[in-house]
């Protein structure tokens, strides 16, 4: 069994920052792929930042320059270094990761149960 669990998120002011972790655990192969994805109330959840294996990260337009996204290959952590925070990125934030649990079997997704970021004033 694999879980991935989220910690970091809070309430902050615009302009501040966060950091977000994602430990995954469990029967763990591989892992080809982690990303942090939102969602906000009302609207659908959204892709923030990816990183493939051994790739470079990719990023949501409206967070470039502001987060960044890392990995502790070692640890199976993934993180998200969050600056100059604003009300729109108010949401909750899922980890997603893309794993083999053995050597022959096809990567599946798996999600966290999300962590709360709250930007206001």
């Amino acid at each position: 069994q694999v879980q991935l669990v989220e910690s970091g998120g809070g309430l902050v002011q615009p302009g501040g920052s966060l950091r977000l972790s994602c430990a995954a655990s469990g029967t763990i192969f591989s892992i080809d792929a982690m990303g942090w994805y939102r969602q906000a109330p009302g609207k659908q959840r959204e892709l923030v930042a990816h990183i493939i294996s051994g790739g470079n990260p990719i990023y949501a337009d409206s967070v470039k320059g502001r987060f960044t996204i890392s990995r502790d290959y070692a640890k199976n952590t993934l993180y998200l270094q969050m600056n100059s925070l604003k009300p729109e990125d108010t949401a909750v934030y899922y980890c997603n990761a893309a794993l083999s649990t053995t050597p022959f079997a096809r990567p599946m997704n798996y999600w966290g149960q999300g962590t709360q970021v709250t930007v206001s004033s």
